[in-house]
Order: structure tokens, then sequence, then C-alpha cells
């Protein structure tokens, strides 16, 4: 991948005048399916099956961060992504590794001298080996537990995704991660196969079949950002620290879309003003979080003993950062 110091991007100009559904923060919705209450009462969009990372069987997420980016980017009829999108392939790949840390499989390398090193230059390595149930999870967490040489968050991710010129490490890629993450939505209820012909082929589609869960990823994405500093009081950034880790996953996901050019899908309900702000503010999330210990990170009680895992959400979306995003 090319380093451009951030990325670039292309805003749609229309929709979304007038009557959006988003159309101010202050009617948004109070629906509790979409919020958590911060001790000071600031509303902070999430996912209330968002994996807490102290008990993984007490709030196992119903999609995985791969599936949620999948889902901002098809398209609700058609049922395939922007043949156009070069981005989303690679940013998946970085996807695996977050989900694989916040279910606390994987972690950073537990030594000092790490920190001499850029991010994703930090080695990783398999602190849980118990499958995830999750097809595309588990195969690359038995890659990474079966090679004895330590590689880095950058490394994996190029690895993953096909990016070596040694042929050597040739089968680290993982092939058809689109597909395969269209078929598990299928096998969820969420998409359906269909036939569609293309001039002189035909493709299996999977056009949306239950709208009400990819509008609840679109609803959350749209809260995080334009409720982002929407407060005026000078504790805001207190506030923000106080519920950083706990919505740490839904953080990483928008940026995440971000990087793999979908997340301007998830925003066309918002009117032009708000539409800005949203772009504003995830390149404010980007940076704060791409960088540990975070800019604005949680209490120490809130994320004691997570540091080495937490880091690992920090070197991936690093390396989003140094992504060309053309849509």
């Amino acid at each position: 991948m090319s380093s451009s110091g951030g990325l670039s991007r292309r805003r749609g100009a229309g929709g979304g005048d007038g009557d959006s559904a988003y159309s101010s923060p202050s009617n948004s919705g109070s629906n509790g399916n979409y919020y958590r209450s911060s001790s000071t009462d600031g509303k902070i969009a999430s996912d209330p099956r968002d994996l807490q990372m102290e008990d993984e069987n007490k709030s196992h997420p119903r999609f995985t961060l791969m599936e949620e980016i999948l889902l901002l980017g098809i398209k609700d009829k058609q049922g395939y992504l922007s043949f156009w999108n070069d981005n989303i392939s690679y940013t998946l790949r970085g996807c695996i590794l977050m989900e694989l840390a916040f279910r606390n499989r994987i972690a950073m390398v537990k030594d000092p001298n790490r920190r001499k090193y850029p991010l994703a230059d930090r080695y990783i390595e398999v602190v849980s080996e118990k499958l995830t149930g999750e097809v595309l999870l588990d195969e690359a967490l038995k890659m990474i537990l079966s090679t004895p040489e330590k590689m880095s968050v950058g490394q994996w991710i190029d690895l993953m995704s096909g990016e070596t010129w040694n042929v050597m490490r040739i089968g680290f890629q993982l092939k058809q991660v689109r597909e395969r993450l269209a078929k598990g939505l299928v096998d969820k209820g969420v998409l359906r196969t269909e036939k569609r012909n293309f001039l002189i082929f035909d493709m299996a589609t999977h056009p949306v079949a239950d709208m009400a869960i990819k509008e609840e990823v679109v609803k959350r994405t749209c809260m995080t950002l334009i409720q982002r500093n929407n407060n005026s009081s000078p504790n805001l950034a207190e506030r923000d620290s106080r519920i950083a880790f706990q919505q740490l996953r839904t953080v990483a996901m928008v940026c995440a879309a971000y990087a793999g050019n979908v997340l301007e899908n998830a925003l066309m309900p918002l009117n032009h003003e708000l539409r800005e702000r949203a772009f504003t503010n995830v390149d404010e999330l980007l940076m704060e979080y791409s960088v540990f210990p975070f800019t604005g990170s949680a209490s120490k009680d809130e994320v004691e003993g997570k540091d080495l895992q937490l880091e690992i959400i920090a070197a991936v979306l690093n390396v989003y950062t140094k992504m060309d995003s053309i849509i």
C-alpha cells in the first residue's frame, strides 16, 4: 500500500437535503437499542450486542466487523459491491486481525523493546487457541498459530491480502473473503443469493433480505459520527475518555468503513452539513485511535490487562492511515 499521510476521498454532493432521516442530532432518536449512557448521561451510538472483552460468553457479537463492513458496502437490491472499490479487500484483512484481538485470541508480543518500532511493525502472537466458530477468523487464527516465525500486523495484513513477492508465503493469502462473508450473512438470514446476468456471464449476487439489520448498522454508524463533540461542555473531552473503551469496537468499524470506501454509503441519509461533520469526525477518530495509547484512551480500570490487544487495534488503524482511498 502506498503512504500518502492519510485518506483522500470524494464526497457525494447529493442526498439528504431537507427532510433527512438524520437531519438533526437532537431528534436522532432515543431508542435504547442504539445507545449506551456514559456516567455524564451523554448518549453514544453502540451496538447492544457489541463484544465485551471481559467476558465473551456474556455478550457475543452477532456479526463480525467484516460482515458489518460488507453490509455497508453492498448494494441493497443488486447484491454486490462496487466494481471500482479497490480498498475493501485489504481493509477486510485488517478487520480480521482486529476481530481476533477483540475476542482475545491474539495480542502484541509482550516485549518492552517493541516500542522502539512503529505500531504496524510490532509482532503479534496467539494467546488463546480456542476457535471462534467463524470460519474466516478460525482460518486466520490457525495460520498465525502454525507459523513459527513471528510476524507483524502490517506483514499479516499484506500476506492475507496476497500482497507479497515471496512465493513461499503465497499460501497465507485468504481467498474469496468477500464471497465467503456474503455466504455467511446468507446463512444468518441477512442476505439472500440470486443469479444475475452481466452481459456475457452469470454471477451470484447477494441482495439484502433483512433491511432492519443493515439499517441498524447504518444508524449506529451515523450516530457515532454526528453525536461526537455535539456538546459545548468543556468536560466533553473528559467524558469521551471515559466511554472510549466501551465504544472502541464501533469506532474500529467506522474507521474501517472509511478506509474501505463504504462509509459514504452509510452517510447518504444525512444532509450535506451532517455529512461534512461526519467526515471531519471520522478523520479525527482515525487519527486518535491509530496511535497507542489512544489520544482519548479509556480509564485505567477499563483497559487494565488489555493493552496488548488494544495495541493491535491501534496498529491496524495505523495501517489504514497509510492507504490511498479512491472511490
